[in-house]
Parts: C-alpha cells; structure tokens; sequence
C-alpha cells in the first residue's frame, strides 16, 4: 500500500478582527466543510493525524480524527509564518504582504520570520514527524504560508501560485515513495 504526506490547510475560520489570526476558531460554515475534508481524505486511509497548535488546525484536525477514529496529537513547529504581532489587514493588504514575503525569502517583510526561516521551522517539524511514523500515512493539519513553502521547495512551484491554489480547507498529498505532489483539492 502506497504511503503518503497529507499536507492540510485548516478550515475556514470566524474572523475576529480583535484577535491575532493565530487565535481564530472554526465558523460553523468551517466544521461543516471540515467535516466533507474527513470524506475526502478517507481514500488516502491516514494511519496518523497530528495538528499545528493553533485553534482553527486543532479543530480542523479533531473533526478529520474523529472520522477516522484516530487519535490527535498537537506538535510543535507545525504553526503558521509567525505573524502574531501583525494588527488586522485588509484583504489586499494582507495579499500584498504574502506576496512581498515570497519574493523576499530571506528579508524580514511580515511578522517575525522570515519566509526562509519558516521554511526551516515546518522543514524540520515535518521531518521530524515522518522519521516517527515511517511506513504510515500521516496527515498534517496545518497552514497555507508554510505548506507553500514547503511544497513549493519540494516541487519547484512558485509558493505564491500555490498559496493563491489553496482554500479554507485543502489539501495537498504527496507520495512518500517518489517525493512527488499528486493531488491538491479544495474543499467548496
């Protein structure tokens, strides 16, 4: 039986302006659309599940666990691009800034790392993860800026056309045999 990475971006959250986005819960449209990502994923058959440690992955990554009668587990490294000290943007401005930080990888443009340095970060968590559970499909429920990151090492995609592909949810599997990217999906 084939193995895979299943890189998933979280479920569309309830904006709260007030808060930092790292502290942003599901909306009742986002567990619904959690709950079709838990369907999809089922063809994969995941053998392990673990979530970044924000709210909204955490929520995403139970309502897939819980369909899959898996346990969760919350691992470190597995956050965002470390953005938290960011006051609330505008659709645009927010888009703006995603698209300085790609073509600056290596300039502080947004928050508190850089791209390369997220990069490093969720490189390592992910690794770290796999090298625990050889042999299994293991799903990541995580987020779009580092997921990009990371595909866009792996593949040679442009980051920014691969951000710009991913919806509240996606996700995007990769088979661990070959190293190659073989489906992304939108959850609408």
């Amino acid at each position: 039986m084939k193995k895979y990475l299943i890189l998933v971006k979280h479920s569309q959250p309830e904006v709260v302006e007030s808060l930092p986005a790292r502290a942003w819960k599901l909306s009742e449209k986002g567990r619904a659309r959690a709950r079709q990502l838990a369907e999809e994923l089922a063809r994969f058959q995941p053998q392990t599940i673990i979530s970044s440690d924000e709210p909204k992955a955490i929520e995403t990554a139970e309502i897939v666990a819980r369909r899959h009668q898996l346990d969760l587990r919350v691992a470190k490294g597995l956050h965002e691009h470390e953005r938290s000290n960011v006051p609330y943007l505008s659709q645009e401005e927010f888009q703006q800034s995603i698209r300085e930080l790609f073509q600056e990888p290596d300039q502080l443009v947004l928050g508190m790392e850089t791209a390369n340095q997220a990069h490093a970060r969720f490189y390592q968590a992910v690794h770290s993860i796999l090298s625990e559970h050889k042999n299994e499909t293991v799903v990541l429920v995580t987020h779009g800026t580092v997921i990009s990151l990371f595909v866009s090492r792996l593949t040679g995609r442009s980051d920014l056309e691969i951000w710009n592909m991913l919806g509240l949810p996606s996700f995007i599997a990769i088979d661990l045999h070959s190293n190659t990217l073989i489906l992304r999906t939108n959850i609408v």
